[in-house]
Protein backbone atom coordinates (compact mmCIF):
# COMPACT_ATOMS: atom_id res chain seq x y z
CA UNK A 1 0.00 0.00 0.00
CA UNK A 2 2.90 2.37 0.72
CA UNK A 3 4.23 1.88 -2.82
CA UNK A 4 0.79 2.67 -4.27
CA UNK A 5 0.60 5.83 -2.15
CA UNK A 6 4.08 6.84 -3.31
CA UNK A 7 3.16 6.38 -6.97
CA UNK A 8 -0.02 8.41 -6.42
CA UNK A 9 2.06 11.14 -4.81
CA UNK A 10 4.38 11.18 -7.83
CA UNK A 11 1.40 11.48 -10.19
CA UNK A 12 0.16 14.44 -8.16
CA UNK A 13 3.60 16.11 -8.14
CA UNK A 14 4.84 15.70 -11.69
CA UNK A 15 8.25 17.19 -12.43
CA UNK A 16 11.36 16.05 -14.31
CA UNK A 17 12.38 13.64 -11.54
CA UNK A 18 8.98 12.06 -10.87
CA UNK A 19 8.34 11.68 -14.61
CA UNK A 20 11.69 9.90 -15.02
CA UNK A 21 10.95 7.65 -12.04
CA UNK A 22 7.42 6.76 -13.17
CA UNK A 23 8.58 6.06 -16.72
CA UNK A 24 11.32 3.83 -15.33
CA UNK A 25 8.68 1.85 -13.43
CA UNK A 26 6.37 1.84 -16.48
CA UNK A 27 9.10 0.24 -18.60
CA UNK A 28 9.71 -2.56 -16.10
CA UNK A 29 6.70 -4.59 -14.94
CA UNK A 30 4.71 -2.04 -12.96
CA UNK A 31 1.27 -1.30 -14.47
CA UNK A 32 1.73 2.47 -14.79
CA UNK A 33 0.55 3.57 -18.26
CA UNK A 34 2.68 6.24 -19.87
CA UNK A 35 -0.59 7.88 -20.96
CA UNK A 36 -1.25 9.03 -17.38
CA UNK A 37 2.30 10.31 -16.86
CA UNK A 38 3.65 12.14 -19.92
CA UNK A 39 0.53 13.99 -21.20
CA UNK A 40 -0.39 15.44 -17.76
CA UNK A 41 3.24 16.51 -17.23
CA UNK A 42 3.25 18.24 -20.62
CA UNK A 43 -0.15 19.75 -19.77
CA UNK A 44 1.34 21.30 -16.63
CA UNK A 45 4.35 22.48 -18.63
CA UNK A 46 2.02 24.38 -20.97
CA UNK A 47 -0.17 25.70 -18.17
CA UNK A 48 2.51 26.83 -15.73
CA UNK A 49 5.72 27.13 -17.74
CA UNK A 50 7.59 25.36 -14.92
CA UNK A 51 8.97 22.65 -17.21
CA UNK A 52 10.56 22.71 -20.65
CA UNK A 53 8.83 20.38 -23.13
CA UNK A 54 12.06 19.10 -24.69
CA UNK A 55 13.70 18.39 -21.32
CA UNK A 56 10.49 16.66 -20.23
CA UNK A 57 10.58 14.37 -23.27
CA UNK A 58 14.26 13.61 -22.65
CA UNK A 59 13.56 12.72 -19.00
CA UNK A 60 10.64 10.47 -19.97
CA UNK A 61 12.76 8.73 -22.61
CA UNK A 62 15.69 8.30 -20.23
CA UNK A 63 13.32 6.76 -17.67
CA UNK A 64 11.96 4.38 -20.32
CA UNK A 65 15.52 3.34 -21.24
CA UNK A 66 16.43 2.76 -17.59
CA UNK A 67 13.35 0.61 -16.98
CA UNK A 68 13.87 -1.34 -20.20
CA UNK A 69 17.51 -1.92 -19.23
CA UNK A 70 16.39 -3.39 -15.91
CA UNK A 71 14.08 -5.84 -17.68
CA UNK A 72 16.81 -6.65 -20.18
CA UNK A 73 19.43 -7.26 -17.49
CA UNK A 74 17.18 -9.37 -15.28
CA UNK A 75 16.03 -11.51 -18.23
CA UNK A 76 19.61 -11.93 -19.42
CA UNK A 77 20.67 -13.04 -15.94
CA UNK A 78 17.87 -15.34 -14.76
CA UNK A 79 16.68 -16.86 -18.05
CA UNK A 80 13.34 -18.00 -19.49
CA UNK A 81 12.13 -20.60 -16.91
CA UNK A 82 12.29 -18.17 -13.99
CA UNK A 83 10.71 -15.36 -16.04
CA UNK A 84 7.76 -17.61 -16.88
CA UNK A 85 7.51 -18.83 -13.28
CA UNK A 86 7.34 -15.25 -12.03
CA UNK A 87 4.76 -14.32 -14.68
CA UNK A 88 2.56 -17.18 -13.42
CA UNK A 89 2.99 -16.25 -9.76
CA UNK A 90 0.53 -14.31 -7.61
CA UNK A 91 2.87 -11.31 -7.55
CA UNK A 92 3.18 -11.41 -11.32
CA UNK A 93 -0.59 -11.42 -11.69
CA UNK A 94 -0.88 -8.52 -9.25
CA UNK A 95 1.40 -6.59 -11.61
CA UNK A 96 -0.86 -7.55 -14.54
CA UNK A 97 1.86 -9.84 -15.88
CA UNK A 98 1.02 -13.25 -17.37
CA UNK A 99 2.93 -15.95 -19.23
CA UNK A 100 0.73 -15.29 -22.26
CA UNK A 101 1.83 -11.63 -22.36
CA UNK A 102 5.50 -12.60 -22.08
CA UNK A 103 5.09 -15.23 -24.80
CA UNK A 104 3.34 -12.69 -27.02
CA UNK A 105 6.25 -10.28 -26.63
CA UNK A 106 8.76 -13.07 -27.20
CA UNK A 107 6.93 -14.29 -30.30
CA UNK A 108 6.83 -10.76 -31.71
CA UNK A 109 10.55 -10.37 -31.06
CA UNK A 110 11.41 -13.71 -32.69
CA UNK A 111 9.32 -12.98 -35.78
CA UNK A 112 10.64 -9.50 -36.45
CA UNK A 113 14.20 -9.58 -35.16
CA UNK A 114 16.08 -6.73 -33.53
CA UNK A 115 13.95 -4.00 -35.13
CA UNK A 116 11.03 -5.32 -33.05
CA UNK A 117 12.63 -3.60 -30.06
CA UNK A 118 12.02 -0.30 -31.82
CA UNK A 119 8.57 -1.09 -33.22
CA UNK A 120 7.51 -2.90 -30.02
CA UNK A 121 7.91 0.36 -28.07
CA UNK A 122 4.99 1.74 -30.11
CA UNK A 123 2.58 -1.13 -29.44
CA UNK A 124 0.17 -1.52 -26.50
CA UNK A 125 0.95 -4.44 -24.11
CA UNK A 126 4.14 -5.23 -26.06
CA UNK A 127 5.67 -1.84 -25.23
CA UNK A 128 6.89 -2.44 -21.68
CA UNK A 129 7.59 -6.16 -22.15
CA UNK A 130 9.64 -6.19 -25.37
CA UNK A 131 12.88 -5.81 -23.40
CA UNK A 132 12.32 -9.20 -21.73
CA UNK A 133 12.70 -11.32 -24.92
CA UNK A 134 15.57 -9.06 -25.98
CA UNK A 135 17.40 -10.09 -22.80
CA UNK A 136 16.42 -13.73 -23.17
CA UNK A 137 17.77 -13.69 -26.74
CA UNK A 138 21.00 -11.99 -25.54
CA UNK A 139 20.60 -9.16 -28.03
CA UNK A 140 23.71 -6.89 -28.01
CA UNK A 141 23.02 -4.15 -25.46
CA UNK A 142 24.20 -1.31 -27.70
CA UNK A 143 21.71 -2.25 -30.40
CA UNK A 144 18.99 -2.87 -27.81
CA UNK A 145 19.30 0.51 -26.11
CA UNK A 146 19.54 2.38 -29.43
CA UNK A 147 16.28 0.92 -30.74
CA UNK A 148 14.65 1.34 -27.33
CA UNK A 149 15.58 5.03 -27.15
CA UNK A 150 14.31 5.67 -30.68
CA UNK A 151 10.97 3.94 -30.10
CA UNK A 152 10.43 5.40 -26.64
CA UNK A 153 11.47 8.84 -27.87
CA UNK A 154 8.91 8.85 -30.69
CA UNK A 155 6.15 7.63 -28.36
CA UNK A 156 6.99 10.25 -25.71
CA UNK A 157 7.13 13.04 -28.31
CA UNK A 158 3.62 12.15 -29.43
CA UNK A 159 2.23 11.91 -25.87
CA UNK A 160 3.95 15.10 -24.72
CA UNK A 161 2.85 17.02 -27.81
CA UNK A 162 -0.75 15.96 -27.23
CA UNK A 163 -0.65 17.08 -23.60
CA UNK A 164 1.11 20.35 -24.39
CA UNK A 165 -0.91 21.55 -27.38
CA UNK A 166 -4.29 20.36 -26.10
CA UNK A 167 -3.91 22.23 -22.81
CA UNK A 168 -6.14 25.02 -24.10
CA UNK A 169 -8.76 22.58 -25.43
CA UNK A 170 -9.34 20.01 -22.67
CA UNK A 171 -9.31 19.97 -18.91
CA UNK A 172 -6.63 17.70 -17.48
CA UNK A 173 -9.18 14.98 -16.63
CA UNK A 174 -10.62 15.09 -20.16
CA UNK A 175 -7.15 14.96 -21.68
CA UNK A 176 -6.10 11.84 -19.76
CA UNK A 177 -9.43 10.12 -20.41
CA UNK A 178 -9.26 10.85 -24.15
CA UNK A 179 -5.63 9.78 -24.60
CA UNK A 180 -6.15 6.64 -22.50
CA UNK A 181 -9.27 5.74 -24.48
CA UNK A 182 -7.62 6.12 -27.88
CA UNK A 183 -4.04 5.14 -27.00
CA UNK A 184 -4.27 1.74 -28.75
CA UNK A 185 -5.56 3.29 -31.96
CA UNK A 186 -2.96 6.03 -31.61
CA UNK A 187 -0.18 3.47 -31.19
CA UNK A 188 -1.21 1.44 -34.22
CA UNK A 189 -1.58 4.61 -36.33
CA UNK A 190 1.90 5.70 -35.29
CA UNK A 191 3.23 2.24 -36.11
CA UNK A 192 1.66 2.43 -39.58
CA UNK A 193 3.27 5.83 -40.20
CA UNK A 194 6.70 4.60 -39.06
CA UNK A 195 6.35 1.52 -41.27
CA UNK A 196 5.50 3.70 -44.29
CA UNK A 197 8.51 5.95 -43.63
CA UNK A 198 10.83 2.93 -43.32
CA UNK A 199 9.39 1.40 -46.50
CA UNK A 200 9.93 4.68 -48.36
CA UNK A 201 13.53 4.93 -47.14
CA UNK A 202 14.22 1.36 -48.25
CA UNK A 203 12.61 2.04 -51.64
CA UNK A 204 14.70 5.20 -52.11
CA UNK A 205 17.81 3.24 -51.21
CA UNK A 206 17.05 0.43 -53.68
CA UNK A 207 15.98 2.66 -56.59
CA UNK A 208 19.38 4.33 -57.24
CA UNK A 209 21.08 0.95 -57.12
CA UNK A 210 18.78 -0.30 -59.88
CA UNK A 211 19.34 2.87 -61.90
CA UNK A 212 23.11 2.45 -61.69
CA UNK A 213 23.00 -1.20 -62.71
CA UNK A 214 20.99 -0.46 -65.89
CA UNK A 215 23.77 1.42 -67.79
CA UNK A 216 26.29 -1.22 -66.81
CA UNK A 217 24.08 -3.90 -68.35
CA UNK A 218 23.77 -1.84 -71.57
CA UNK A 219 27.55 -1.48 -71.83
CA UNK A 220 28.01 -5.22 -71.49
CA UNK A 221 25.58 -5.75 -74.37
Amino acid sequence: MESVAFIQWCLEHLNYYTVMLLMTLESTIFPIPSEIVVPPAAYHAAATGEMNLIVLILCATLGACLGASINYGVSLWIGKPIVYRFANSRVGHMLLLTQEKVQKAEGYFNRHGAVSTFIGRLLPVIRHLISIPAGLARMPYGKFITFTALGAGIWNICLASAGYFLESVYSEEQLVATITKYSHEFGYTLLALVTLVLAYMIWKGVKPAKAKSAPEEEEIE
